[in-house]
C-alpha cells in the first residue's frame, strides 16, 4: 500500500499537539500505521509557526528532520527544524515535486494553516481515514492530503535518508 502524506488542520494553536496519544491508540487498534509525524503550532501573536517532530510516533526508518524542515520551509517560507535552505531549496523543492508533494498540496496547506491554528503532518499507510478523523476531539480537524505511490515514497526516502 502506498504512503499518504496528510496535514490535519486544527482551529487552535494547541490542537495538533493534543492528538499524539490518540494516534498511538489508533496504531494499537490497527487503524493507522504512522511512519513519521510532525506538528506545526502557530499562536495568533507569532510571526512564524513553531514546529517539532513527533519521535514517539515515528517508525523505524522515519524520515529525517531535514525532510520536515524543507517541507515547512517551502510552506511557511522559513527554515525550520534546522534545515539549511539556501542554495538547496530549489533542488530539494524540485525533489519534493518529483515524489508527489506538489504545489497544490503546498498551496493548500499554506492557505489553511495560518496564525491561530495548528497542523499535524503524518506520513502514513493503512489509514482508515474516517475512523482517524472521528477520533480527533470534536471532529475539529480538517484533512489536506497528497497520496504518494510506492515509487514516490521510495524516492522520498532516497532524497532524505538520514
Amino acid at each position: 500500500m502506498a504512503a499518504t502524506l496528510t496535514a490535519w488542520k486544527f482551529p487552535n494553536p494547541e490542537g495538533a499537539e493534543h492528538v499524539e496519544q490518540t494516534l498511538l491508540d489508533l496504531q494499537k487498534q490497527g487503524l493507522i500505521q504512522v511512519h513519521d509525524a510532525a506538528v506545526v503550532s502557530w499562536p495568533e501573536d507569532r510571526k512564524q509557526p513553531k514546529t517539532k517532530q513527533l519521535h514517539n510516533l515515528a517508525a523505524t526508518g522515519a524520515l529525517s528532520g531535514t525532510f520536515w524542515g524543507m517541507l515547512f520551509g517551502l510552506i511557511f517560507f522559513v527554515p525550520l527544524l534546522g534545515a539549511a535552505l539556501g542554495a538547496l531549496s530549489g533542488a530539494l523543492g524540485g525533489s519534493l515535486a518529483d515524489v508527489g508533494i506538489d504545489d497544490d498540496f503546498i498551496d493548500s496547506v499554506r492557505g489553511e494553516v495560518t496564525p491561530g491554528s495548528s497542523a499535524l503532518f503524518l506520513l502514513t499507510s493503512e489509514a482508515v481515514v474516517d475512523r482517524v478523523h472521528e477520533a480527533f476531539p470534536n471532529g475539529s480537524a480538517q484533512l489536506i492530503s497528497s497520496n504518494l505511490s510506492h515509487d514516490d515514497e521510495r524516492k522520498l526516502r532516497e532524497v532524505f535518508e538520514a
